[in-house]
């Protein structure tokens, strides 16, 4: 039987949620609403959800509230596309920096939405098999580094905080999950944020020594990530993962 997406819509307004939950479903999704964080728990813990579209401001547990959560739960993978408000850029940048996919701005047009649903979806499936999914509340070790993937930051030997964007550390989380495999500048580009792709594009190299530099990497002889001419680059360190209270 073929799969129909699942997509659970959260929002405490009724008229909005029931619009875009009707507007999916004429679309061929399966779609579901909730007015707040307690009815999406009980959703996500009894049914699978492909994607949650997730509004911002709402009363008790707001959307980035909600989002921080899932991010350090059993649903940490789950697609999130968060709902803002048009002028509230701050909103739209803590969404991504807490580990939204993209986002679309209210009053929205309902083809923009789907655009946005579809294109998530699109990234997350374009994911490599068998890679190793770093799970938040453990810390990934590589050379001389550890990744809190709670706080989002790099530890070094002698216990010194490194400091991350958010860009930095989806990048730094996409190759310790792809560790000794050769990533083209395309799937860097579709694993790492999509909202910013034009930006991806242009500047992935340029991400990509940052990261070096967090990582003290000599960028002509490098250690952790190297380049592969005409193809991509390569974290070629052995990655485990330990539990942070270890």
């Amino acid at each position: 039987m073929e799969h129909i997406d699942h997509i659970l819509v959260v929002d405490d307004d009724r008229d909005i949620r029931e619009l875009i939950v009707d507007y999916l479903v004429k679309s061929g999704y399966h779609a579901s609403g909730a007015a707040n964080g307690k009815e999406m728990r009980v959703i996500l813990d009894k049914q699978h959800v492909d994607l949650l579209v997730l509004d911002v401001m709402m009363p008790g547990d707001d959307g980035l509230t909600l989002c921080r959560q899932l991010r350090s739960s059993k649903h940490k993978d789950l697609p999130i596309l968060m709902l803002t408000a048009r002028n509230e850029d701050t909103d739209r940048i803590l969404g991504l920096e807490m580990g939204a996919d993209d986002y679309v701005v209210k009053p929205f047009v309902a083809r923009e939405l789907l655009a946005r649903i579809k294109a998530i979806l699109r990234r997350f499936r374009t994911m490599p098999p068998n890679l190793q999914v770093t799970e938040a509340g453990r810390l990934v070790v590589f050379g001389e580094w550890q990744l809190d993937t709670v706080a989002r930051h790099l530890i070094d030997n002698e216990g010194m905080i490194v400091a991350l964007s958010g860009a930095e550390y989806r990048l730094l989380r996409v190759f310790l999950d792809h560790p000794q495999r050769v990533l083209t500048r395309d799937q860097l580009l579709n694993l790492t944020q999509g909202r910013d792709a034009e930006l991806f594009e242009r500047s992935i190299d340029l991400l990509v020594s940052r990261v070096r530099q967090r990582l003290n990497e000599d960028a002509r002889t490098p250690v952790y990530i190297k380049t592969v001419r005409s193809e991509g680059y390569v974290f070629t360190m052995p990655v485990t993962i330990k539990e942070a209270n270890e």
